[in-house]
């Protein structure tokens, strides 16, 4: 991979990286990426309803086109520092990995396919998709699936990191947002009345001793737990944010029954305790002989790289649960995601950038 292209993305990863962009407030970043494939004169460059970005870069032929997508939104407040550092072999900063590289990476393709001086059979779609994280609920993908529906040869996913990582199987994820109410009082004049913090301390507690599978694997975590007015208030109100998590889908099913039956075993006069649902990403898979699986892994060993094959929660999960040709893949490697000290190595993009060329101009040498 020409050195030039590969220092090219990353000082337009740095751009991207300083753009603050939570999810639900991707605004800016999008307008930035709007901007930037305009300024690459592609062809139909849009937004949608839920305001991902759309360009083309138009084939020769009529063939199937290809969709490539990288998620624009990050973990991180909009008040977060986003402070860069650099050296020869690491760039260092909030979200520089997950997920302003693999933003990044789509110019890299449209660049490195240019350079070679081939044209593509088919359109190629680049798209800065909204709502990956957290509680964006994949609502980008879901656009994006919807919009396209079986038509491309395949979606291709991107993350920063995690190069090396073929991602061809979603994993099921179930997340509940739990609140405890009770009438509240003074810590010391209504002593004994119920505390909505206390009954979901108690609650998280009876969550972790559940039993969890090692095979298939199943996780839960309370990641969010918030409540009360005042030190000195029994508090009201209390809530937390519970992710559940399984290789199986009648696994996940089945601990998300024991969680809401512990839930409902909470309630009692004067505690009212309730789950909502807030995301459900899907399970699905391609098998690991299918010839995009197949297509990725030769990349890889090309590149002199050892081909994993993975289950992961990305954008892929959507099409994959479709039955539709999907992968995840990882452009570079490093490490920290979704800590302040996120960090990537610089040296493996070029590996991970030929990586994805091979694969886009590969899925067009199947069909010949």
């Amino acid at each position: 991979m020409d050195p030039r292209i590969v220092e090219k993305l990353l000082n337009l990863a740095i751009q991207i990286q300083q753009i603050p962009a939570p999810t639900f407030a991707e605004g800016a970043r999008a307008a930035f990426i709007r901007d930037r494939f305009q300024k690459e004169k592609l062809a139909e460059v849009a937004s949608d309803e839920v305001g991902n970005v759309y360009a083309r870069l138009p084939g020769t032929e009529s063939a199937p086109p290809v969709v490539v997508s990288a998620h624009l939104d990050t973990v991180f407040p909009a008040s977060t520092d986003l402070r860069v550092t650099r050296d020869l072999e690491k760039i260092s900063g909030p979200g520089i990995g997950d997920n302003a590289v693999g933003v990044a990476g789509l110019f890299g393709l449209l660049w490195a396919l240019r350079r070679s001086g081939k044209q593509l059979p088919g359109d190629l779609w680049l798209v800065a998709n909204m709502g990956e994280e957290g509680l964006g609920d994949l609502r980008g993908m879901r656009a994006v699936v919807k919009r396209f529906k079986h038509g491309p040869l395949a979606y291709i996913v991107l993350e920063g990191m995690a190069l090396g990582h073929i991602y061809h199987r979603g994993l099921g994820v179930r997340r509940y947002r739990i609140t405890a109410r009770t009438p509240g009082g003074h810590s010391w004049v209504d002593h004994g009345q119920p505390s909505a913090v206390h009954e979901l301390a108690s609650l998280i507690t009876r969550l972790l001793e559940l039993p969890l599978p090692a095979e298939p694997r199943t996780t839960l975590n309370v990641g969010v737990i918030s409540g009360g007015f005042s030190v000195n208030t029994i508090a009201a109100q209390s809530d937390l944010e519970l992710d559940l998590r399984s290789e199986s889908m009648e696994t996940l099913n089945d601990l998300a029954a024991q969680v809401k039956a512990l839930v409902k075993r909470a309630n009692r006069p004067d505690v009212q305790v309730t789950a909502e649902a807030i995301g459900r990403r899907p399970v699905g898979e391609i098998p690991s002989d299918h010839p995009l699986v197949t297509l990725a892994a030769h990349a890889l060993k090309t590149a002199g790289l050892q081909p994993s094959l993975n289950i992961g929660s990305t954008d892929a999960n959507l099409p994959l649960s479709l039955g539709l040709p999907a992968i995840c893949l990882g452009l570079t490697l490093g490490g920290g995601a979704h800590t302040l000290d996120e960090y990537i190595y610089t040296r493996p993009l070029a590996f991970g950038l030929s990586q994805l060329v091979s694969v886009v101009q590969g899925l067009y040498r199947q069909i010949d």
